[in-house]
């Protein structure tokens, strides 16, 4: 977040054309944070930072992500938002497994108040947490996670500041699917190109035995299994060995490895 983020005057309640601005300018900046970044930690860290100071500058975000029915706090604003978050799953109760859930928004107004979650508001509150909203991350019906702001004074979340989290809900959750579908795409395109690298060093393997044994391309690769299966040892393992006692050095990758 720049210089210029921290001085950016948050709007004044009630002022729905500044909520609208300023939160359409949070979201265009999150967009070319994604595009540009290397990494989706340092994407989903933006929007913590952002979900935080958008709604207003004195709360702290955690972002969870559900992958499965394991939930997992994949970036915060703040140090305390990643222990009350973890909290919330240990004990397995709080607004956040209720946004996950029931895909609908949960809040406590109050901490000291009777709340659905009693464990988790006394423990909040020990901690010094005076209310908390958590909102569910939406996209194309999915629910991919949940935001979840907390504030040390109790009533921190009224109409306006409930407003402006909604608003940056709605577009953050689409930009966090496409962040994590991202990932799950470099995932597998890394595990195409592990697979390209190891049949590459196979069949120069197998051109070495075919020429030292001048025999078959079938006979050739039956002798690298065989060899596998008798020292259990992966195939790729014993044919990067054959190659590198032909040739004095370790294979080399396929060109795009390089690039």
């Amino acid at each position: 977040m720049t210089t210029e983020d921290n001085n950016r005057p948050h709007p004044s309640p009630g002022d729905t054309s500044a909520d609208n601005e300023d939160i359409s300018a949070g979201i265009t900046e999150l967009h070319t944070v994604l595009l540009d970044t290397e990494s989706i930690g340092n994407f989903v860290q933006e929007l913590a930072v952002q979900a935080a100071r958008l709604v207003s500058g004195s709360l702290s975000c955690g972002i969870t992500v559900r992958r499965g029915s394991q939930n997992t706090t994949v970036a915060c604003s703040a140090p305390q938002a990643t222990e009350i978050n973890d909290l919330q799953y240990r004990l397995e109760e709080g607004p956040i497994l209720t946004a996950l859930k029931e895909a609908r928004e949960a809040r406590i107004d109050d901490m000291t108040a009777v709340t659905p979650w009693p464990q988790f508001a006394a423990a909040a509150a020990e901690r010094g947490v005076g209310s908390c909203l958590s909102l569910p991350l939406i996209a194309q019906d999915e629910t991919v996670g949940a935001l979840t702001l907390y504030a040390m004074t109790a009533g921190a979340f009224g109409e306006d500041e409930t407003r402006r989290a909604e608003k940056f809900a709605e577009p953050a959750a689409g930009a966090l699917a496409l962040g994590l579908r991202l990932v799950t795409y470099a995932d597998l395109i890394d595990q195409l190109r592990a697979s390209l690298a190891s049949r590459a060093v196979i069949d120069q393997a197998v051109g070495v035995i075919m020429g030292q044994e001048r025999c078959t391309q079938d006979k050739a690769f039956g002798a690298l299994r065989t060899a596998s299966q008798n020292r259990n040892v992966k195939l790729r393992d014993i044919a990067r060995e054959v190659v590198t006692n032909a040739s004095g050095e370790q294979p080399q990758p396929p060109p795009f490895e390089q690039a």
